[in-house]
């Protein structure tokens, strides 16, 4: 009996230390590939209603869904990649005005505060001369270090990177697509019958779990979509689309979203001199903000069968630890975990 627990405890310790060597050395360098299986997982219901709705075989179901998910990714990208390229352009042949308008600002400004202070003691007006170039010079160090040109080669250095990953990506799903099956038998195989009961039963509940998932970031990236067009509507009808399209791609970010686009524009308007349209792009942010702070925890939970607060918990947790990709691993690694509960492969049965 104390053999067959050194032995036990050898191997708990042997898989321990297995599983930190992974986490450190493996899956940094297989993200595109856990992405990849991750992705063919969320697809294999609509493969499988593929399948049974066509009668077709599962290889040309396969295909038809990877066709569909490569022509949806290519006309974001397309539409995407050309209104911003677009809008680059036209900011390069407008960026002198913008300056010279910048610069115009400024010096009317400085005059004003020249005319307010003109009653102050000398030593008063030096200071505030001194403070106010000092936060231009910070301004400019902060722009010069923004556009530093080893910055954007290191930028476009990776460039080939990222397309390498994303090719590896797109191969690694298809066969992942194509051989989720023999992969699910192959795991099975080394389950015993009641483990396979309940691994089976984690993997319907996580299945619908996805779809939930991916229904309530759809819901509600296309509230955002829906308010920041309307709001740009009549606030500025000129770019509404382009800039909606914009502000849905970017609000995905964690806890910045769409302040990214709305804050910088906001303040250009107020240094303009356009106080009521810079104000009214700050208004459509907090509202933006605020629909994805209150809506998401509560819609996600809704649909992953979560309530609000552990949705919430889990998001934050999951942003500080891993990232971007934390604001959607959080929630999942809890829903995991309660589904394994469930399942009763961890039990807590407990009292203190």
């Amino acid at each position: 009996m104390s053999r067959w627990l050194i032995k036990r405890n050898f191997i708990i310790l042997l898989t321990i230390i297995l599983l930190i060597l992974i986490s450190i050395f493996i899956l940094p360098v297989s993200i595109p590939i856990i992405l990849a299986l991750l992705t063919a997982l969320a697809f294999e219901p609509l493969v499988k209603l593929t399948e049974l709705k066509f009668k077709w075989k599962r290889k040309v179901s396969v295909i038809s869904v990877y066709i569909f998910i490569l022509v949806l990714i290519a006309v974001v990208l397309y539409y995407t990649v050309t209104s911003l390229i677009g809008r680059i352009i036209q900011f390069t042949k407008d960026a002198p005005d913008y300056l010279n308008k910048l610069a115009g600002i400024w010096i009317d400004f400085q005059n004003k505060i020249f005319v307010y202070t003109s009653g102050l003691p000398e030593d008063v007006i030096k200071s505030m001369q001194n403070g106010f170039n000092d936060i231009l010079t910070s301004f400019q160090k902060s722009l010069l270090t923004l556009f530093n040109p080893d910055k954007v080669v290191a930028l476009a250095s990776e460039i080939p990177n990222f397309l390498v990953s994303l090719i590896v990506f797109m191969i690694a799903l298809f066969l992942f697509m194509l051989e989720l099956p023999e992969l699910k038998n192959m795991v099975y195989r080394h389950l015993t019958v009641e483990t396979t009961k309940k691994v089976r039963y984690m993997t319907v509940k996580l299945n619908s779990v996805v779809i939930g998932f991916i229904k309530a970031q759809l819901l509600v990236s296309f509230i955002i979509l829906a308010v920041a067009f309307v709001g740009l509507l009549i606030i500025a009808p000129k770019y509404a689309l382009v800039m909606a399209i914009v502000i849905w791609i970017i609000d995905i970010i964690p806890i910045l979203g769409s302040i990214i686009i709305l804050a910088p524009w906001s303040l250009y308007q107020y240094l303009s001199g356009d106080i009521a349209l810079g104000t009214k792009l700050a208004i459509l942010a907090v509202i933006l903000l605020i629909i994805r702070r209150t809506i998401e925890p509560k819609v996600m939970g809704n649909q992953i069968g979560l309530s609000p607060l552990p949705t919430l918990i889990a998001m934050f947790i999951g942003l500080k630890l891993f990232g971007v990709l934390g604001f959607f691993i959080g929630p999942m690694i809890v829903i995991l975990f309660n589904t394994a509960r469930e399942a009763g492969i961890i039990k807590l049965n407990f009292k203190i």
